[in-house]
């Protein structure tokens, strides 16, 4: 039999506002067994930050932990924050929808608002080694932060960024939908047609989950189909954090 593959399901946007889709997603994998990684935003995003007590969404996330899925920081605001190379901004619109709030972001304020958001996820009993930038749009500025803070990795699009030993890019394209417009449908038939082929190649590879995902018909189906292909070709589902052994 061949050597199976990794391939990782991260969950983005995990927040108050987005329990209800981020617990539709997390069951769909929990009934395929398949441990995932929860992009958890801190800040004021959505209806408060997701260390409230209010809506539960800590202990939930408490709990998701000790079943084996990992929670992972993403971002701060989830929002755009003004500022740096115009050009910058100008991809962050087009990739993020202006959501990439580190997309341009100096290092000294890149590392404040990493720290605190981490602080404040930590604070409320949730373990964080990874840091995945709302849009995978982090500026040199941020990367340079990163380093120094003492996280295992960070992601990009293409790409697994270890950070505990100096080790090259683990490259590992991510598949994602992008929610309305004219090219909604054929680019969930692009994503189940990418999963299978990459998983037929034994390529490693990633599926992200958005909550706005469960609001647009067919994508729903679409995602569920590629992690389904991931899994016949022999797939191995892994978080981010068993990949680069933190």
């Amino acid at each position: 039999m061949s050597k199976a593959f990794p391939f990782v399901v991260s969950v983005h946007d995990v927040a108050p506002a987005t329990r209800v889709p981020v617990d539709d997603w997390v069951a769909e994998l929990d009934r395929r067994a398949i441990p995932c990684t929860l992009l958890v935003i801190p800040g004021p995003y959505g209806g408060g930050p997701a260390t409230g007590e209010v809506p539960g969404l800590a202990a939930w996330l408490r709990e998701a932990g000790g079943r084996g899925h990992e929670l992972s920081l993403h971002g701060f605001h989830h929002a755009r924050v003004p500022g740096g190379a115009a050009w910058r901004q100008a991809v962050n619109q087009v990739v993020a929808r202006g959501a990439g709030e580190f997309c341009a972001l100096p290092e000294e304020h890149a590392r404040r608002l990493l720290r605190e958001g981490r602080e404040a996820l930590e604070e409320a009993g949730l373990d964080i080694v990874g840091f995945t930038p709302p849009g995978w749009l982090a500026s040199p500025g941020t990367r340079r932060a990163l380093a120094g803070l003492g996280f295992a990795y960070w992601t990009s699009q293409l790409a697994l960024h270890d950070l505990t030993g100096g080790r090259t890019p683990r490259r590992m394209p991510a598949l994602s939908h992008r929610p309305g417009g004219a090219g909604e449908r054929a680019g969930a038939r692009l994503m189940v047609g990418a999963a299978r082929f990459l998983a037929r190649s034994r390529t490693p590879f990633r599926i992200a989950l958005h909550p706005a995902d469960l609001g647009r018909p067919g994508l729903r189906e679409a995602a569920l189909d590629a992690v389904d292909a991931a899994l016949a070709a022999g797939g191995r589902p892994v978080t981010y954090r068993a990949l680069v052994g933190a």
